[in-house]
């Protein structure tokens, strides 16, 4: 069913009450936009991704970090949903930042989030290229194939190369290329996992309360908070549903809906994913000690066959390319709300989108710039790709904090949430809750391995790559004040909110 002409022409004059003109085509509706942030986060690119890291590092007991980090994630996610709903803005993140708090802040913030979305594109093309490898090389007697350097930047060129062309085409291509995806990964993960917990279950449910011996000997806690990365790794992308808000039919509303919908149904359906790999396991051993290192291909041999294994195997490669198309998304409307408001270089050009398509393509074209730098640099440094993934997720967790910091500071100063998605009055006590959980998932994610016979700055590389982006930001924000460019609404929470109930 087509949005109505009355509720387009009221999106539309919400839009200009915040300051902007409609550029965009409303065709992403609620299921389309669920669609986009659940492919963005992936649950089952997510657990095929990390499924050997969390075996290794805690045994079947990391598939409990998915559940702890999905619910810190929802009370971020309900923080996000009441921002959005009276700031429906593309550009999500810097928009919601800007308008809470000011437009210095906001700068930096996306100064955080967009090196480690396009960081995001890479890892998750990178990842795919050892599915494909299993796909195209595997065989019955060795169905895991580790792709080797040459096969890995070709495969993830060619995966970033096919996002950026599927994203070319406009919102309307996105939109129907995220809905297939959603279908396919949910056929995949329910399909095959009640296949593989019913019908080929070897081990036994109490597997999950146990290391396996993956501690080597140490701590609980150690062992626990080693697997931690399963779930911190795992769970973001639901802010891409904010991304396109000026693409989508009563944001307002949609929005907040689909970003809850996609942190509980990713979340479950994660948890059911990762417990039928371990389940239908036919050697956790090897697993948990690191022998086979790319697990789930020969689970799927031993389970569907090799003509099942390479049909689950297509699968997920368009759930891979599918994530990769979100998080291109994602960081093109960010990169294009920056530059409308000149605050990114080039943002002239920046700021302009397609005739045919309606979608920013000189913004889609700078955000992919960065990604085939990395895969270039992993194809001379392979050993990388986990170091380059933890920044990635630091810095999603700053950018985090930093909006929902503002909507508390916002709070504290009087402002009252005036979209129709509304957390009454527990927004304050969720709100603090979700700025705790993101402080807990940075420290988490920047503590050193001291497991690892490593040097000291392979052990802290995740801050390392944090500090160098985050102080590189400021020292170019104090020196050239590219936030004094821009003229855009700043800091106007309050007065926004006040405006919308007078004519509410």
């Amino acid at each position: 069913m087509s949005h109505p002409e009355s509720l387009r022409h009221r999106d539309d004059d919400h839009l200009r009450a915040l300051g902007y003109e409609p550029k965009f085509e409303r065709k992403i509706n609620l299921i389309a936009n669920f669609a986009l942030g659940f492919l963005y986060l992936s649950p089952m690119v997510g657990v095929v991704a990390l499924f050997a890291l969390g075996m290794t590092k805690a045994g079947p007991l990391s598939v409990f970090w998915i559940l702890i980090v999905g619910a810190g994630m929802l009370l971020v996610a309900l923080v996000f949903g009441e921002i959005v709903s009276q700031f429906p803005l593309a550009g999500g993140l810097y928009q919601w930042t800007r308008r809470l708090w000011n437009g210095r802040t906001a700068w930096w913030m996306s100064w955080v989030y967009i090196g480690g979305t396009t960081v995001g594109i890479t890892t998750t093309a990178l990842f795919s290229s050892g599915f494909v490898a299993s796909l195209l090389f595997g065989t019955p007697d060795e169905p895991s194939v580790t792709a080797n350097p040459i096969q890995t930047l070709l495969i993830t060129l060619g995966v970033i190369g096919i996002g950026l062309f599927f994203n070319l085409r406009g919102s309307k291509s996105l939109a129907r290329i995220s809905q297939i995806g959603l279908a396919g990964e949910l056929i995949g993960i329910i399909g095959v996992g009640l296949y593989l917990i019913i019908f080929q279950r070897k081990n036994d449910i109490s597997v999950f309360f146990s290391g396996m011996g993956a501690d080597g000997g140490g701590s609980f806690l150690a062992l626990f908070l080693g697997a931690s990365l399963v779930g911190l790794y795992m769970f973001y992308g639901f802010e891409a549903c904010g991304e396109v808000a000026e693409e989508t039919p009563n944001p307002g509303r949609s929005i907040p809906r689909a970003m809850v919908m996609t942190v509980i149904i990713g979340g479950a359906a994660a948890v059911f994913s990762f417990v039928g790999y371990v389940l239908a396991a036919p050697n956790l051993a090897e697993i948990v000690s690191g022998e086979d290192a790319n697990p789930v291909p020969s689970i799927l041999q031993s389970s569907l066959g090799t003509v099942g294994m390479k049909i689950f195997l297509v699968v997920i490669l368009i759930s891979f390319l599918a994530g990769v198309m979100g998080q291109q998304t994602a960081s093109s409307r960010l990169v294009f709300s920056f530059a409308r408001d000149g605050m990114f270089p080039g943002s002239h050009a920046i700021a302009k989108t397609g005739k045919n398509s309606h979608v920013p393509v000189n913004a889609l074209l700078v955000i992919n710039i960065l990604p085939v730098l990395i895969t270039t640099y992993v194809f001379f440094s392979p050993d990388s790709l986990f170091r380059i993934a933890a920044f990635q997720m630091v810095a999603g967790y700053c950018a985090f904090a930093v909006v929902v910091t503002a909507a508390l500071r916002a709070r504290l100063k009087g402002w009252r949430p005036a979209g129709p998605f509304s957390l009454g009055r527990w927004g304050l006590t969720i709100n603090i809750a979700a700025l705790c959980y993101l402080v807990f998932g940075m420290v988490v994610l920047t503590k050193p391995d001291l497991s690892l016979e490593a040097p000291w700055y392979d052990q802290w590389i995740a801050l390392i790559g944090f500090l160098v982006v985050a102080l590189s930001g400021l020292a170019y924000l104090l020196v050239a004040k590219p936030d004094r460019a821009s003229t855009a609404p700043q800091g106007d929470a309050i007065h926004v909110a006040e405006k919308i109930r007078q004519f509410s």
